[in-house]
């Protein structure tokens, strides 16, 4: 490995299109604003939670510079899907899997500890083509109603990166569906030795707002719920919460959260 990379990370819970929404927050609706936020930030890797395949879809037809990896969370193309879209002039991907948040992590559409909905991470090694630096990249949705799940799936993913190549960054981004006071943001952060972008520099952008706006609150709520963390040698420039609801028209329920990190 040789070179710095300095990378911009998205993690956004786009909302899935299975929801009957009022106008104007169907995916039909919606998805051009997403699609112009996207380009507008035009982050080089993006988490992404709640797509359904076709949403998937749409987004690589409608972000022709991003390619994908991801599987529907109860297995092939069905339920949501935790995928991670990247630059594909940018990066290679080295590998790349799956694992559900359960008592059974290889066992397709899996769940345990009182989450009644099949909850998963998707990861991906890349390489940077520019720089030959590679890293890994985690992304997953938590449970949104038990506690527990959500500890215990903390617990599970710190487990799966100690199996890591430890001489790699790392980047997690995800919907914890938790504030940062809470235990899967403490398992995280003094169990697992992550860091939390959103504390490791001065350049905060919308620091006083949440990220759940429910297609009906501007300040989006009180918490910060989605979250980018990171492990190893990564630095962080800036970060910020996308608040982008043009003409009071959210682009999704959730906003975006974006960092610019440097790697060495």
């Amino acid at each position: 490995m040789t070179g710095n990379t300095i990378l911009k990370v998205m993690t956004y819970n786009v909302k899935n299109s299975a929801d009957v929404l009022p106008p104007p927050h169907s995916w039909e609706e919606r998805k051009e604003l997403i699609k112009e936020l996207i380009q507008l930030e035009s982050p080089d890797l993006l988490g992404t939670q709640e797509c359904l395949v076709g949403q998937v879809y749409d987004a690589a037809e409608i972000l022709p510079d991003y390619d994908w990896v991801g599987l529907g969370r109860e297995g092939g193309s069905k339920g949501e899907y935790t995928a991670i879209f990247f630059k594909k002039d940018r990066f290679k991907v080295l590998e790349y899997d799956h694992f559900w948040l359960s008592e059974t992590p290889n066992v397709i559409g899996s769940t345990s500890w009182g989450n009644s909905i099949t909850r998963m991470v998707t990861w991906a090694r890349f390489v940077d083509v520019k720089t030959n630096l590679q890293f890994y990249h985690m992304n997953t949705h938590l449970d949104h109603e038990s506690s527990n799940a959500r500890v215990k799936s903390a617990q599970l993913m710190i487990k799966k990166i100690a199996e890591f190549d430890p001489k790699l960054p790392i980047l997690v981004t995800g919907d914890f569906n938790e504030d940062i006071h809470s235990k899967p943001y403490e398992v995280f952060l003094k169990e697992g030795a992550l860091s939390d972008t959103w504390n490791m520099t001065n350049l905060r952008e919308n620091e006083e707002l949440g990220t759940f706006n429910d297609f009906q609150d501007p300040p989006g709520g009180k918490e910060r719920i989605d979250w980018i963390l990171v492990q190893g040698n990564i630095t962080t420039e800036s970060v910020g919460i996308v608040a982008t609801h043009p003409n009071g028209r959210f682009p999704s329920d959730h906003y975006p959260v974006v960092a610019n990190v440097y790697m060495k």
